[in-house]
């Protein structure tokens, strides 16, 4: 009997645009790696994900400063921010995902610049690709949007960098997190973003192809890999005329 042969198995690149100060990019990481993992160990699509981050500075700078002296409460600035009724509304609907998810997600804390940050989830990419970058992010937002943790403040982040192994030792994290290394590309990447038009996080952009703006759920990125998947088995691919919902050309 002849072995059966592998299948193929397509690559799809997943570049999310994030900001460690946006709870809706937090649910949207959740939820986009939720959808990774249930189509990968329920439904075992023939996909190999590749995750990238790339960072997205929500509040200007103008408005929040870099080295802000304070430390500004975070439901405090958001409601100046967005407006009391939008506020209200974004924290009706955090407690709401947060019950049903079982998570103690809150906008309890501070809030400020996220540029170290960015840069030492660039760092983790840069060292050790998503295996590190990934559960990096996702620490930086519990750290965040559970604990209510300052995630601008270095001793915070060279803890989580250690934790996550970023950096060997804290002097390490702490070395590289008082520097400027990769402070540049947090500000190009930033700018590019806002270049191609993109004003609000998250955004999801699949193979340079197709995007998925705001917090979607899971259910959502599990249709467009099946759409994705068929693809590559030779069915339609995504067009103009048959995309997913939530999914856009770009």
């Amino acid at each position: 009997m002849s072995p059966t042969p592998e299948r193929a198995v397509k690559t799809v690149k997943l570049t999310v645009i994030t900001d460690f100060v946006c709870v809706s990019c937090c649910i949207g990481q959740h939820e986009l790696l939720d959808a990774i993992n249930y189509c990968k160990d329920t439904l075992d699509l023939p996909l190999k994900f590749e995750l990238e981050h790339m960072p997205f500075r929500l509040i200007n700078t103008h408005i929040l400063p870099e080295n802000c002296p304070n430390k500004p409460d975070r439901e405090d600035f958001l409601t100046k921010f967005i407006g009391k009724e939008r506020f209200g509304t974004l924290q009706t609907n955090v407690s709401k995902w947060a019950e049903e998810k079982g998570k103690p997600l809150s906008l309890h804390g501070t809030i400020r610049q996220t540029t170290k940050a960015h840069r030492l989830a660039l760092k983790a990419g840069k060292s050790g690709g998503q295996t590190l970058q990934t559960p990096l992010i996702m620490a930086i937002f519990t750290a965040s949007m559970e604990g209510g943790q300052d995630v601008a403040d270095p001793e915070v982040l060279a803890d989580i960098a250690v934790k996550c192994g970023v950096m060997s030792t804290r002097e390490d994290a702490l070395a590289f997190l008082e520097s400027d290394e990769l402070a540049k590309e947090v500000e190009d990447m930033s700018n590019a973003a806002r270049a191609k038009g993109i004003t609000g996080v998250p955004v999801v952009v699949i193979d340079g192809k197709w995007a998925v703006s705001g917090g979607q759920s899971s259910e959502v990125y599990v249709q467009i890999f099946k759409k994705l998947a068929t693809c590559h088995a030779g069915g339609p691919c995504p067009n103009a005329g048959n995309l997913p919902p939530g999914m856009d050309m770009i």
